[in-house]
């Protein structure tokens, strides 16, 4: 449709519709300490901006307002934010933050099945005080309030750690949802025919999840000594003549099969195998992290869209199968419901922990191995390397011990991540170290994924070691362990085994 077309249309409508008292008055509760843009069809108004009366809706709306965008960030008071300030006086500002989860899709239908998966995924979390709206297109806007969040963890301003948490949880939601949602929207029929179907479909490995590679098995035979062999037709492609292994002949192309090559797992098979499945490829079905950025603005509850002339709607958790584009006809809207709900105080605390503790976790680069430790300056010695000939479970840093007796709260990837830091470094053998993590995963209360333990192995094996956290670092802290004043002294899990091997005489309680 023409952007005229478009523009006259919602002005038509706008002015009309923001006369309603009703939405008015719960635009301006969602507003409250909230940095507040109107937009003019195509341009914003100025910034920063904030409501304080209702009719201040309805006087830029005669001005031509068509709608109205809020921050996620609650301020103490919006009109004192000035661009260009520092991270450090924007946090001494903040109250705090809403998690704003922008779901989006090219397919309305798709993303109505990723909003309910998401609202699952969250009551599995604890959460259970959430609103969604419709977007005023094809997504949602999923809002889960400040008051659900604890106000400090791990010794840290929950408020200050903005946008840096609110986007780790996106992540770790992101990825909960994915291979359900996948599931769910290949056996949705959307009325496509079966060549667009395929468009968003992709072929994925049962046994690690990964995507697959659909290509075609060549056997090839030599015309010369009649040798035969096979190949892949990716292999084809990338050689311009197959030659026979045995006299060096071109080789002939006899027969071509269907074939699916996992690139992760190195399985192969024909397409008909239950190793391989269909699903939905991830790009048409995403969750939307942009909003998650310093003082971004999204569109506010029962706000109209210019694109669609539609309203951005509340929708109860457990009502969007229902829900219709026709629900969000200007002219048809009941009674506007609140965007934010009443919740429990800290009842997303959970959820926040779990996305914390699946951040990629960041390698100490110090000291590299065990051989490159360097003695006390008090020594008088110069660099020199030391070796441990044997090392035994008595020069395990007390921090080690406690870890190995498995972990009974969350921490155990961070757990994993100190143990195999400290076991690489202290130059086990790969054998045996597997024999330990597999020991420890067993006394967990919650064994972490078989898979999850294997790729880990495999990866610290094929990297250089290094250093475990120094103690000073929050790793520990944040699994529940205290180091000892003996370690602390240390400053590290390695130098304190190297020190009670060298005989030095720290506590070791």
């Amino acid at each position: 449709m023409d952007n005229s077309i478009k523009e006259d249309r919602i002005r038509a409508i706008a002015l009309s519709y923001y006369s309603r008292q009703d939405i008015r008055k719960n635009m301006l509760k969602f507003a409250k300490n909230r940095e507040v843009v109107p937009r003019y069809f195509e341009g914003f108004g100025k910034r920063p901006d904030t409501f304080h009366f209702d009719s201040d809706i309805l006087e830029l709306a005669k001005k031509g307002a068509t709608s109205f965008h809020g921050s996620e960030e609650i301020w103490e008071d919006p009109l004192e934010i000035n661009t260009g300030m520092s991270e450090k006086e924007l946090n001494e500002i903040r109250e705090g933050w809403d998690l704003l989860i922008d779901i989006d899709s090219k397919y309305f239908d798709y993303s109505k099945i990723f909003a309910e998966v998401l609202v699952d995924v969250l009551r599995k979390h604890g959460v259970k005080n959430f609103r969604l709206k419709f977007s005023g297109s094809k997504g949602w806007h999923l809002i889960v309030p400040w008051k659900a969040f604890p106000k400090k963890l791990s010794d840290k301003n929950t408020k200050d750690m903005f946008p840096e948490w609110p986007r780790l949880i996106c992540k770790y939601l992101s990825e909960k949802v994915s291979y359900e949602l996948k599931e769910r929207v290949l056996d949705l029929n959307i009325g496509e025919n079966q060549e667009q179907r395929e468009k968003h479909l992709e072929t994925y490995c049962v046994k690690c999840n990964g995507t697959a590679v659909k290509t075609k098995k060549v056997y090839l035979k030599c015309p010369n000594c009649r040798s035969s062999s096979e190949t892949t037709e990716e292999t084809i492609k990338r050689k311009r003549k197959l030659r026979c292994p045995s006299c060096l002949k071109e080789m002939n192309i006899e027969k071509k099969e269907p074939l699916c090559l996992c690139r992760n797992c190195g399985i192969n098979s024909d397409t008909n195998s239950e190793k391989f499945k269909e699903r939905v490829k991830t790009q048409d079905i995403d969750a939307d992290i942009i909003l998650v950025s310093p003082r971004h603005l999204f569109r506010m509850p029962y706000s109209l869209h210019e694109k669609t002339s539609l309203a951005s709607v509340v929708v109860h958790p457990d009502k969007i199968k229902n829900f219709n584009l026709k629900d969000a006809h200007p002219l048809k809207i009941g009674t506007p419901e609140d965007f934010l709900p009443e919740c429990e105080e800290g009842e997303a605390t959970n959820l926040l922990v779990k996305a914390i503790e699946n951040q990629p976790l960041k390698p100490v680069t110090e000291i590299n191995t065990i051989s490159e430790f360097k003695p006390s300056k008090k020594t008088g010695k110069d660099f020199q390397k030391i070796k441990i000939p044997k090392v035994t479970e008595d020069l395990y840093p007390p921090v080690i011990k406690i870890i190995l007796k498995g972990m009974k709260n969350d921490g155990r990837k961070r757990a994993l991540f100190i143990l195999l830091s400290y076991l690489r470094s202290m130059e086990i053998e790969q054998k045996e170290i597997d024999k330990i993590v597999q020991k420890w995963n067993e006394k967990n209360a919650e064994p972490l994924k078989l898979g999850y333990i294997k790729s880990q192995l495999n990866w610290y094996a094929k990297k250089e070691p290094k250093l475990p956290p120094n103690y000073d670092k929050p790793y520990y802290k944040e699994i529940g362990i205290q180091p000892t004043n003996s370690e602390i002294k240390a400053k590290n899990p390695v130098s304190y085994s190297v020190r009670v091997f060298l005989g030095k005489s720290y506590d070791r309680k």
